[in-house]
């Protein structure tokens, strides 16, 4: 069994214990935070940083209280520095993680981006994730039905989906079944978890 509160971080099990709640979850809701060389916090959103490491919950108001109440320098045993920014930098690493994710499902031929063509794959269920821009025509978004059994995810901005797609923008995307669209609903769902006020509102379950 997993031992979310063991004092090394490459213990087995995937399972980790947030510094601030106190509840151990799965590493996927997970941002872990190390000492930089300069005792900076620093966000490791990939996981890879070499050194003691502190896990705090994908979500703006637990990182918020992990920055007032100094709960780094307490997980990491040590004083350190943390910038006024963190969380907003937190935010925008996850976002490009999200965006770099969707890139290579797209150079895989594992995601599309257009109305007719995401329409096209929900019709075919070829489709396991619909992706809509937060500031897409509520109107044309609800023309587009989740797949079922799928996920919605719609905190994106259309500039973002633009990027993963290289286009100046993009309302509607999807991503068929796969290890990669996995990757890309686990790192979007810890990005939600920063953009509260864009919580997926907007569509209609297939």
């Amino acid at each position: 069994m997993s031992r979310g509160g063991a004092h090394k971080d490459r213990t087995e099990g995937p399972d980790r214990k947030c510094v601030v709640t106190g509840e151990v979850q799965p590493k996927q809701g997970l941002i872990r935070f190390v000492a930089g060389p300069d005792d900076q916090v620093v966000a490791d959103v990939l996981g890879k940083l070499p050194g003691r490491g502190v896990y705090v919950t994908a979500d703006r108001d637990v990182l918020d209280k992990a920055v007032a109440k100094k709960m780094f320098a307490r997980g990491l045993k040590m004083q350190v520095s943390v910038r006024a920014d963190l969380v907003n930098d937190v935010e925008q690493q996850l976002a490009r993680r999200v965006v770099d994710l969707i890139s290579l499902a797209r150079k895989s031929g594992a995601a599309v981006a257009g109305y007719e063509k995401v329409k096209s794959w929900l019709d075919r269920e070829e489709a396991r994730v619909l992706i809509q821009a937060t500031d897409g025509s509520e109107r044309g978004k609800s023309k587009l039905s989740t797949p079922h059994l799928g996920t919605y995810i719609g905190w994106l901005s259309a500039d973002e989906l633009g990027m993963a797609f290289g286009r100046h923008s993009v309302i509607h995307a999807a991503l068929a079944s796969g290890g990669l669209s996995q990757r890309v609903v686990e790192e979007a769902q810890r990005l939600r978890g920063l953009r509260k006020d864009d919580g997926g509102r907007g569509h209609r379950e297939g």
